[in-house]
């Protein structure tokens, strides 16, 4: 493990002082391709503070009351999963997990910068930056800009404009990572300069992971191939290339130290884990034999287990063999295989593997949960042990709870519709 990833959780919950720092951009014009992809607004020097000791409400956003519910655009979990973001059509909602409850919101409808929609939402752990871009049918901010806000300010402190519309951001405490169609750029994050860009292949979900311990940043995102995977290791200067499936890739997961990638293809039936620091594949498991869509993936803290949510309505758990702090040590032979004891995560048909086709012998999920299936979900693992936190785009939210010694079904904790603000929960 890295020297910093033993730090204690308050130390993501506390305030960022680095963000204070925050100056003048960049504004260089001796790049070419810099000027021709994009451009940075200054922002103001702006003090990071606990998203807790926020007006929910501040006087200077002035919006009609509106009680019914508006619509998700966007759901996303922050970088401990202790709390989780989402656009709506109307401006953006940010909740605590455990327990559940709204912590604030910003409704922008009727505000003189748009119709309020928001397409992209992320946090910075649990502190007032946020990185917000427009989206929906009559988006807040135009699609090509990523708006830095600061909400103990309650306004945009700055900007970055491009050529071509955002798909998504990754946000770490140094660095800001914008994701467009086919292309990736990586800022720095206290003055908003330019630090690297990466083309890709065609990437319309903007798929993009950042680990989050500090100082040794690993970035995993398309390759120029289909199913190909690169790797960026910034502290050793290190680029890595994986040939992770056959077809396009859909989903991927990145573990917090970076060090295991989980990445599922369009087919949506196997799920791989990789070493991302020598590309070796560690593992295989199988969410069915169904062609599906995969909507999300999400290890556990300790990488001891993954979860996959997909279009076929279930949110799989699998038992992983290797915890992520062996990686790069010699172990011996079959040091990694799993526990006989543990839940039956193999099939039973697999003492005929060299008989059966491979589907037979894979391994399949220790739990399993069951949703509306074509709606679309994400999952984290909750702070409390063996639970799942799902959230849909309904607006519903799910804990479960798995049994890690017998598996099976999980057993629903509690659900309820955090878009209802008059729900107690």
């Amino acid at each position: 493990m890295s020297e910093n990833s033993g730090q204690s959780d308050s130390a993501d919950r506390s305030s960022l002082s680095d963000l204070s720092d925050i100056s003048d951009a960049v504004t260089d014009a001796a790049d070419d391709e810099r000027r021709a992809q994009t451009s940075v607004t200054s922002p103001t020097t702006a003090a990071a503070t606990s998203v807790q000791n926020i007006n929910p409400n501040p006087n200077s956003i002035s919006h009609p009351v509106d009680s019914s519910p508006p619509n998700v655009l966007y759901l996303s979990f922050n970088q401990d999963y202790g709390c989780f973001a989402t656009g709506t059509d109307r401006g953006f909602r940010i909740y605590n997990c455990d327990p559940l409850r709204e912590i604030f919101r910003r409704d922008f409808t009727g505000s003189a910068n748009g119709g309020g929609g928001i397409g992209v939402v992320q946090m910075l752990f649990r502190c007032n930056i946020l990185a917000l871009v427009g989206g929906g049918p009559e988006p807040q901010y135009p699609l090509n800009k990523v708006m830095i806000w600061d909400d103990h300010q309650s306004r945009c402190i700055g900007e970055l404009s491009f050529r071509s519309e955002v798909k998504s951001v990754r946000l770490r405490r140094d660095r800001i990572v914008v994701v467009l169609a086919q292309k990736i750029f990586v800022y720095n994050f206290s003055d908003l300069k330019l630090l690297h860009q990466i083309e890709t292949v065609a990437n319309p979900k903007g798929l993009c992971e950042v680990s989050q311990v500090s100082g040794s940043m690993v970035l995993v995102c398309p390759g120029l191939q289909k199913g190909q995977v690169r790797v960026e290791h910034y502290a050793s200067k290190r680029t890595k290339f994986i040939m992770a499936h056959d077809s396009r890739i859909v989903c991927f997961a990145l573990t917090n130290d970076g060090r295991l990638l989980a990445t599922s293809s369009s087919k949506g039936t196997l799920v791989r884990v990789f070493n991302t620091l020598d590309g070796s594949l560690v593992q295989e498991v199988r969410r069915g034999a169904d062609r599906a869509e995969i909507y999300s993936l999400a290890f556990s803290p300790t990488a001891q287990w993954l979860a996959v949510s997909s279009d076929k309505g279930t949110v799989h758990v699998f038992n992983l063999k290797v915890d992520s702090a062996t990686l790069g040590v010699d172990r011996p032979r079959g040091a990694s295989e799993s526990n006989p004891t543990s839940p039956s995560a193999v099939s039973h048909l697999s003492f005929i593997r060299g008989v059966l086709p491979k589907y037979f012998s894979s391994e399949w999920s220790v739990a399993q949960f069951r949703l509306q299936e074509g709606l679309q979900h994400i999952v984290a693992f909750g702070h409390q042990k063996n639970t799942v936190v799902i959230l849909g785009m309904d607006g519903s939210f799910y804990r479960c709870q798995f049994d890690a010694a017998a598996g099976g079904e999980m057993t629903l904790l509690e659900h309820h519709s955090f878009l209802k603000s008059e729900e107690n929960f």
